[in-house]
């Protein structure tokens, strides 16, 4: 990632742009040829024509008004083209709207072939003398109202107004001078058609902002905001919100402001007919009531005939659950009345060209999977399963479909396995996985994100939006590295933007892990014994925040505003539950060794949940209060999937600080709950591959001071510290020290000795510590094996094989809960065999024979999108036979297949897969992804010694490399 993160910001500084993924257009310093726009005392006229969409002229005011923030003298804006001889100019207009812009084309001073007749689509060139008076002016052209839009917004961005300037408080990059390049630029059409954002579960937070800025009611001031974030971010497309709000009747000047500032609207999947689900008449029954829903559904018709509506058709029971009465045959017969509703109301003889929808969603689609027909015009929504993972999308017999077919993808969910409505918990490279995926599928016409109260996913917003715009920027499976660190300088400036990129990056993998509502599962799921596993986990969460705050600490005043409010907050606000939930884990497990430490973590749990509050406060504070109520949201103390009444912190333990008749003094080691001196305790075997350190802790077990030395039966064993003092409550209660191994003068092969702890006072522990001293040869490179486990990283192969039909194996960076995933592409590669499909091979050396080796896969919880053609995985052993296995059991749209909830809950679907024996010596496991969709994070050998743990072992060391 960093050297191609280095080449982008290369780009970006030869350009000088600050827009992602876009050809530049505009620079910052004096070029041959280019025009200057804007500087110290200069701003452009922005001339648009008084025929042309009203939404165009807003958005050339909000450019004007841009051209203010950036350079402190604002454009001004004119229908007009006389009097501008001395002055900077920029003429947008729509190609067949603007009478200015059609007298140029006619002229032939511009091409607009190349977008004429397209969706979305722009053009934008110098053009010499466009009129008289004027020497030479940009011209933004746009085939269609928000070809235009997309025109004018992307020289905001490109000039450095962030399309989060308001949102997330980006603030505008100043600069002296701004130019426009002598060269034409293009874009367009989109990659999806319909792109847009569902603001949903919108209750505590969200609401509780807007009572206190805008009344109580989702108006038209509140959502002139959200539309000119769509347009700045190129989408087109909303759900609004719904749990108690109906978007035409709060406001009357909704429609109207959507349709004026080029915002389709659309519904939810249970709002038909552009009606909100608060308008919805009794009973809601198709069978019983259904002249009554008729009148319904034209009156949404009637009122939202004149503007552009994405039409959602269907029906489901009242509110977001299942009708009691509703089966397929009815479902066919409410898309019959619904058609000829739209057919009648907007007076067309067919719906071709009538943009509609229906979402297959929960238990909608199990009336699919009976065959039931749904009209060839009207686009298929596949949604995800509530978690990311998309269940469906469309097969061969789908494929040409006039409607073609869309995503509902979730990045805020109410509902099991549990709510997830706080803060930002979304991978983004599992997102491209995913979304790439779609694309290739030709799911085309339609992608919404549910993104809750908003606010807090600006990240995965811009992300998500990106892809849909033009997805041939994300085509690579390391492109979303590549995005963060634009995303990242665009935001936040090149002196932070691949370290900010890294933080987000590895932050997807800790969240991914599991929700942080999930985290007070029984039993917790890091384990405190096996790996040092949660211990580790924690410091990871310290280390983020550390490296985090230091990015923080390099920006100016206001640009940290933003940087706390999309990284620092997010990274902060999870090491914070993440500590809680951790600690009070360890708590538990501590004092049921008695150790004094356990004390110390009920006082450190308690600290870190107050800091909680802390953090908080300090998020609506921000900007004298402009974003108080947004982090409102529950998410300590969850029990069931539903919201508790307020956030709870979990139990801690507080033990008795007397000491037991044995003594002060406490000993436990790696990989047990037990304790010494009640219990003989033996550590953990070491050999020259272990990629962990082996520990001894030594601990007070009630108040009081003790000394204590340590020593080993073997020279060549040493221990770090080799003496020191426990003590409670002032001092150190517990001291870690750390075992290291001469292996050049440690005996060859197996051996035992001895590590004796005593204190001054009590009874002295001896310890067992296993040895074996083995070599692998010289010339091996590969993986090796420690006690009897190999923990493999995706990306990490010995080689890799070809397919002669030009399939290959990918690496996708930072996805899954460790490092790295494998993925088969291209998607249209189709089935693949162990004979020809590609493959990847890890080399590993095993010391100990296993008679039931198996091999344990890491997969995320994905689904077979296809039924037909499940996801299927391959693998082999030396040589052997390959084991194929479909790891996602078969099920129904409408249903969740075997293991789903787990899966989810986990972020993973472990597969286990026997392959015999396996002897002592090198070994190659050579691993087959036959479906296009498969994807594997990591793999274990287990040799029958891998003990139990959330994330599997670290990975194992590796020669050879």
């Amino acid at each position: 990632m960093e050297l191609f993160a280095s080449i982008v910001f290369l780009c970006f500084v030869i350009s000088g742009t600050t827009a992602i993924g876009q050809p530049a257009s505009i620079t910052f310093s004096e070029t041959e040829g280019a025009l200057k726009l804007g500087g110290t005392g200069q701003a452009p006229t922005i001339i648009i024509d008084s025929k042309d969409w009203a939404g165009v002229a807003r958005a050339g005011n909000d450019l004007a008004n841009d051209f203010g923030l950036v350079t402190g003298t604002k454009g001004k804006v004119t229908s007009g083209t006389s009097g501008l001889s001395n002055t900077s100019v920029i003429i947008a207009g729509t190609i067949g709207k603007a009478p200015l812009i059609d007298s140029l084309v006619s002229a032939g001073k511009i091409d607009v072939l190349n977008i004429k007749g397209k969706w979305e689509s722009f053009t934008s060139t110098l053009v010499e003398k466009p009129v008289e008076g004027i020497g030479q002016a940009l011209v933004l052209i746009g085939s269609d109202k928000r070809g235009t839009i997309y025109a004018i917004y992307d020289v905001s961005e490109q000039i450095g107004v962030s399309p989060w300037y308001w949102w997330a408080d980006v603030p505008p990059k100043k600069h002296e001078a701004l130019y426009a390049l002598p060269k034409a630029k293009t874009q367009g059409p989109p990659s999806i058609k319909y792109r847009g954002l569902f603001i949903n579960d919108e209750q505590p937070a969200l609401t509780n902002w807007v009572k206190t800025n805008y009344g109580g009611v989702y108006d038209s001031r509140f959502h002139a905001k959200v539309f000119e974030l769509l347009l700045r971010l190129r989408a087109n497309y909303f759900w609004p919100a719904m749990w108690a709000s109906k978007f035409h009747v709060d406001d009357s000047k909704n429609g109207p402001l959507a349709d004026e500032m080029g915002i389709v609207m659309g519904t939810s999947h249970t709002e038909p007919m552009a009606r909100a689900d608060k308008e919805k008449v009794k009973p809601w029954d198709w069978k019983s009531n259904q002249r009554i829903l008729k009148k319904y559904m034209q009156d949404g018709a009637t009122r939202s005939k004149s503007w552009e509506v994405v039409w959602t058709v269907g029906m489901r029971g009242d509110g977001d659950t299942a009708s009691p009465t509703l089966d397929a045959k009815t479902l066919v017969d409410v898309f019959s009345a619904q058609q000829n509703i739209l057919k009648s109301t907007l007076g067309v003889s067919s719906l071709n060209a009538v943009p509609q929808m229906w979402c297959v969603y929960k238990e909608v689609g199990g009336y699919y999977q009976t065959g039931m027909k749904v009209p060839e015009d009207i686009t298929i929504l596949w949604s995800d399963d509530n978690s990311g993972n998309i269940q469906r999308l469309p097969v061969p017999a789908e494929a040409n479909r006039i409607g073609n077919a869309g995503v509902y993808y979730h990045y805020d969910y109410v509902g099991d396995p549990r709510n997830y409505k706080w803060i930002n918990t979304i991978q983004l490279s599992k997102t491209w996985q995913q979304m790439h995926l779609a694309h290739q599928k030709n799911a085309t016409q339609i992608w919404i994100v549910n993104v809750g109260d908003l606010k807090p996913l600006e990240i995965p917003i811009s992300h998500f939006l990106d892809m849909a715009y033009n997805m041939d920027n994300f085509m690579k499976p390391d492109s979303t590295d590549e995005w963060l660190a634009s995303w990242a300088l665009r935001e936040f400036g090149s002196n932070v933007a691949q370290g900010t990129a890294e933080v987000m990056a590895t932050y997807g993998k800790l969240v991914i892990r599991r929700k942080y509502e999930l985290l007070n599962m029984s039993p917790f799921l890091y384990s405190i014994t096996n790996y040092d596993e949660a211990e580790i986990v924690l410091h990871e969460w310290v280390d983020l925040q550390i490296k985090s705050q230091a990015l923080y600490s390099q920006l100016d005043p206001a640009t940290q505003i933003a940087f706390f409010e999309m990284v620092l907050h997010p990274v902060m606000a999870g090491r914070i539950v993440q500590q809680v939930y951790i600690n009070a884990a360890r708590n538990k497990a501590y004092a049921t060794q008695k150790r004094m430490s356990a004390n110390e973590l009920a006082a450190d749990v308690k600290a870190a949940y107050a800091q909680d509050g802390i953090i908080q406060k300090r998020y609506h504070g921000l900007l004298n209060g402009k974003w108080n109520h947004m982090m409102d949201q529950i998410h300590f103390g969850y029990n069931n999937w539903q919201d508790p009444s307020a956030n709870t912190m979990p139990s801690v333990t507080t033990i008795s600080t007397t000491a037991p008749s044995s003594g002060l003094m406490g000993v436990s080691v790696q990989g047990s709950a037990a304790s010494a001196p009640e219990s003989t305790l033996s550590l953990l075997a070491l050999t020259p591959y272990t990629p962990e350190n082996r520990t001894i802790d030594i601990y007070a077990r009630g108040s009081g001071s003790t000394d204590f030395a340590v020593a080993s039966s073997s020279p060549y064993i040493s221990i770090t510290p080799s003496h020191g003092t426990i003590s409670y409550p002032s001092g150190t209660s517990t001291i870690r020290a750390t075992i290291s191994v001469d292996w050049s003068s440690a005996p060859n092969g197996n051996s035992t000795s001895t590590i004796t702890i005593t204190p001054t006072s009590g009874t002295p522990v001896t310890l067992s510590l296993h040895l074996n001293n083995v070599a692998v040869p010289a010339a091996f490179k590969g993986y090796v094996d420690s006690a009897g486990a190999v923990a493999l990283e995706m990306a990490h192969f010995t080689s890799r094989t070809a397919s002669s039909s030009g399939a290959s194996l990918e690496v996708i960076p930072n996805y899954g809960r460790t490092h790295s995933g494998l993925t088969l592409l291209p998607v249209g590669a189709g089935t693949q065999t162990t004979a020809a499909g590609p493959a990847a091979v890890y080399s590993f050396y095993s010391f100990a024979s296993a008679s039931a080796a198996r091999i344990v896969a890491y997969l995320p919880p994905s689904f077979n999108v296809n039924p037909a053609s499940p996801l299927k995985l391959a693998v082999a052993v030396d040589g052997g036979t390959p084991v194929a296995v479909s790891p996602v059991p078969s099920s129904t749209l409408g249903t969740m297949p075997s293991g789903w909830s787990q899966s989810v809950i986990n972020g993973v679907r472990v597969v286990k897969i026997e392959v015999g024996r396996v002897e002592p010596g090198a070994h190659e496991l050579k691993v087959w992804l036959l479906e296009p969709g498969t994807v594997v994070q990591r793999l274990v050998v287990d040799l029958g010694g891998v003990r139990d743990s959330y994330l599997g072992p670290p990975e194992s060391v590796k020669v050879g490399f």
